[in-house]
């Protein structure tokens, strides 16, 4: 059945970017299903990755402001029938409307319980004068002359090709024709100094180090920050007659959601940057961000709007975010919505530290790894879970396997190296929309 979030198409029809604007413009956003009928009967789509490229055109083109880094597209199995996906995020910059009728009640829609209805003039006038205009998109870069060969080397890594006209393509140019303040982020060097602290107690009194990530692209910073926090995260380690027992201070699989999380929906408008400490007893993640309490629920059911568009693009290219919304569930399946503290500039989530693996190293009987560097000699079990999983599935991602293996990211990437090297995998096609085939012994 539909609802207020959620559309069915039976097929591609020409009204597709009404119902698009209607969820950009509406404040949860909304979901998008083709191949399914009004009543859920599901049909599937024949030629799903072609019918996927026009849907990718035809938003870029048709629907201003430029709804880029708010919607996913993406195929689906559905009762043995593959359909299309099209997950909106409410936008910053309503209202959105469909570019050849403008600004009007023609081209304005909202989504009014299940169905898209048209915007009335007070309500285009009302949305215009609310809209969000400081943006990474409009602020100007500090800096003129930025250099992007970090961000051509991870596009390599990921199987794309950065060309000439990349920076418009990424929206990285106010209209003037100068670098905005996303190209800055994205840059080789920047000026945000983003640090990994560690403290001796519980308070901030006595400093331990203090790791720099910053100054260079965004993605590295990211990257350099998911490093130095894995080194940090502990396994607990307690051998049985009958198994291993292991235990790691935080959720990996959390900890990743919730730095990406901090780094690419953080307020860098006032030159504000995420802050990544550790204590004694826990982990805190503090970003700039403004989460009113009216808008808390969408925040943790992920439907809250993405701040800053273009990054979000950018680590969807790079496959370090998979769907919009995706971070956050897997976020609360490990900690309760009370490890989030809200103020009026910033949230905080806080990761305490996992009560039985420090019980594990307290006792006598339990032995530690500093992260999974020091555990890859005990690294077949892994490989051979690996194996095996994509065996059944040779399309999951490095971020799905790190959940199934329960390992880090990096850790998977390494096995399949190996793996590769041995023979006893393959990767068919490229690494954007290919697969991996397991061959046999």
């Amino acid at each position: 059945m539909e609802t207020n979030r959620l559309e069915y198409k039976r097929e591609l029809t020409e009204d597709l970017e009404k119902e698009v604007v209607a969820f950009l413009n509406y404040h949860d956003g909304g979901v998008i299903q083709i191949g399914v009928s009004n009543d859920g009967a599901v049909f599937g789509v024949p030629n799903a990755d072609k019918t996927m490229l026009v849907i990718k055109d035809r938003l870029r083109n048709n629907i201003a402001p430029s709804c880029m880094g708010l919607f996913d597209v993406y195929p689906e199995i559905v009762a043995e029938k593959q359909i299309i996906i099209i997950n909106v995020a409410s936008g910053s910059e309503k209202p959105y409307y469909i570019r050849r009728y403008g600004m009007s009640d023609r081209g304005c829609y909202i989504r009014i319980g299940s169905a898209s209805e048209p915007m009335t003039i007070r309500m285009i006038e009302d949305a215009f004068a609310r809209r969000q205009r400081v943006t990474l998109g409009t602020l100007r870069s500090p800096r003129r002359d930025l250099p992007f060969e970090q961000l051509r080397i991870y596009y390599d890594e990921a199987g794309l090709t950065l060309g000439d006209k990349f920076a418009a393509n990424l929206e990285l140019f106010l209209e003037s024709g100068e670098y905005n303040y996303a190209a800055y982020l994205l840059a080789d060097r920047n000026g945000n100094s983003v640090q990994v602290a560690k403290y001796a107690g519980t308070d901030r009194i006595d400093l331990l180090k203090s790791e720099e990530c910053g100054y260079c692209s965004i993605i590295k910073t990211c990257k350099r920050v998911l490093d130095a926090l894995d080194a940090e995260n502990i396994t607990a380690m307690r051998i049985t007659g009958k198994s291993r027992i292991t235990r790691r201070l935080w959720n990996h699989v959390a900890l990743r959601e919730a730095v990406i999380n901090a780094i690419v929906h953080n307020d860098y408008s006032e030159d504000l940057v995420p802050k990544f400490e550790i204590f004694s007893d826990r982990l805190e993640i503090t970003s700039a961000a403004a989460i009113h309490k009216e808008e808390q629920d969408t925040f943790f059911d992920g439907f809250s709007s993405p701040r800053n568009k273009i990054l979000m693009r950018v680590f969807k290219d790079l496959d370090m975010v998979e769907h919009l919304g995706s971070g956050m569930p897997r976020i609360l399946a490990a900690y309760p919505r009370e490890a989030y503290i809200f103020s009026v500039k910033f949230v905080r989530m806080v990761l305490l530290n996992d009560a039985e693996a420090v019980a594990m190293l307290k006792s006598g009987n339990a032995g530690s790894m500093g992260s999974e560097k020091t555990s890859e000699k005990t690294s077949e079990k892994t490989s051979e879970k690996i194996l095996t999983a994509l065996a059944k599935d040779g399309r999951l991602t490095i971020a799905q396997l790190a959940e199934i293996t329960d390992v880090t990211g990096r850790s998977v990437e390494r096995n399949i190296k190996r793996l590769q090297e041995d023979g006893r995998l393959m990767r068919v096609g490229p690494d954007k929309g290919g697969y991996w085939q397991v061959n046999g012994e």
